[in-house]
């Protein structure tokens, strides 16, 4: 499945926007019967464009106020000893996500906790004791102005354009 056509990329938008549709409502939204719209899916399942279906979850419902952007700085970045910086940030529940990034630092890191005290606490207690770990430079979100995990796909429809 190399080339995504006008279907297939209307059936990843609507998904990205409610993966609760029906195929039956899938397809009424896409312009196709439900059977041929039911293959597409499961054919951009097993081609990796769907990687799976998740609840967003409100995070302040559940009693996490704080969220923190995390740049670690390793003191070595050797592949076994970033590949044992990685595998310890993999197992840490409150880091919600992690890049390996350009620049200054060497990861940078989302991290979600109840309250400043407990981010504190987390600091000193997690992150401070990774391996490798060299500095740790923290910045907090005071609000939240865009929030989505909904990619754009419309370069997929132009044909040989130019991306921006």
């Amino acid at each position: 499945m190399n080339n995504l056509d006008k279907f297939d990329v209307a059936i990843l938008a609507q998904l990205q926007a409610d993966a609760r549709l029906t195929n039956a409502e899938l397809a009424q939204r896409v312009g196709l019967s439900a059977a041929p719209c039911w293959r597409r899916v499961r054919a951009l399942e097993e081609a990796g464009y769907i990687k799976g279906y998740h609840a967003e979850i409100d995070r302040h419902k559940i009693g996490l106020g704080v969220l923190a952007f995390v740049r670690l700085d390793v003191v070595r970045t050797s592949g076994p000893l970033t590949l044992e910086t990685e595998e310890a940030i993999r197992k840490i529940p409150e880091v919600v996500s992690c890049h390996y990034i350009s620049g200054s630092g060497t990861f940078e890191l989302q991290v979600v906790t109840r309250d400043l005290d407990s981010f504190a606490q987390f600091a000193r207690n997690v992150l401070l004791n990774l391996p490798n770990v060299k500095d740790v430079q923290t910045s907090f979100s005071l609000g939240e102005i865009k929030a989505s995990a909904a990619l754009p796909l419309a370069h997929l429809l132009r044909q040989g354009a130019g991306s921006y």
